[in-house]
């Protein structure tokens, strides 16, 4: 088996995620995998007995990763694609008689990324019209079933390998952080709530200045506008810009010395 070194990061572990497709008929789901593996750090594309490979649409399919291709391994049987393999977890569509093991696909991602910094792992695909046999579903660890509309769940294998290598990626990159993945990263810090507080009581002298509510009789709008900026959330800075607005709008009223608007 292939051992990483000791200090191996969840991200190089992908390195030890392979990919098999079993006896794929289309050349052209050769390259849509491949591109999608790519595009998710995965590097490792293993063949089985594929009907026709190599082949040109599968270049053509695969874009710009065109080098998995160069370096896919092509065998004779699933046996030989995961014979160092120390997980195994196969893609299954069917209810089988006697239950298997079975996975999320969010699940198979971590599972995989948790073991393939000790051993490699293999996620198999089957046949485009037929899936994997009885026999070669045994021959795994577990299922991963994509939980498809159940009224049109036929995935083509390119997307299928998109959404499980999407997951080993979001794993390994949850892993990497020590956490969930969250893009929170502002540029400014958010406004302060005292802050607010008195941009609302300005907001409502300026719309009792403007004669758009009645300030001894404000109803529900003042409201529904602290609930509508308490779910926005402005920065410092967008606080800053709307104060100013309101400032030149009283400026304007100020000068034309009257309401903004008729009654």
């Amino acid at each position: 088996m292939t051992k990483l070194p000791r200090d191996t990061t969840p991200l190089q572990a992908l390195d030890n995620v392979r990919t098999v497709l079993v006896n794929s008929a289309h050349p052209g789901n050769i390259g849509g995998a491949a591109r999608a593996l790519k595009n998710m750090g995965l590097s490792r594309l293993y063949l089985v007995a594929p009907r026709e490979f190599p082949a040109a649409n599968a270049v053509w399919r695969a874009a710009g990763a065109a080098e998995m291709l160069d370096s896919a391994v092509v065998v004779d049987t699933l046996e030989e694609a995961v014979a160092d393999c120390g997980l195994v977890v196969a893609t299954s569509a069917r209810e089988r008689r006697i239950p298997w093991p079975l996975l999320t696909p969010r699940q198979c991602g971590a599972r995989a990324i948790a073991e393939a910094a000790s051993h490699p792992v293999a996620l198999v695909f089957g046949r485009e019209d037929r899936g994997l046999t009885n026999e070669e579903l045994q021959a795994c660890n577990f299922h991963v079933h994509i939980p498809a509309n159940p009224h049109y769940s036929s995935l083509n294998l390119a997307t299928a390998v998109q959404v499980l290598a999407y997951e080993v990626r979001i794993a390994a990159l949850e892993a990497e952080r020590g956490g969930a993945l969250c893009y929170a990263d502002w540029d400014r810090p958010p406004a302060r709530a005292s802050d607010m507080a008195l941009y609302f009581e300005h907001l409502q002298q300026s719309l009792g200045e403007l004669g758009f509510i009645d300030p001894d009789n404000p109803r529900q709008t003042m409201t529904r506008l602290r609930r509508l900026f308490s779910r926005v959330r402005p920065d410092d800075m967008e606080l800053g810009i709307l104060r100013g607005m309101l400032t030149a709008i009283q400026n304007h009223i100020h000068r034309s010395g009257g309401k903004g608007r008729p009654d």
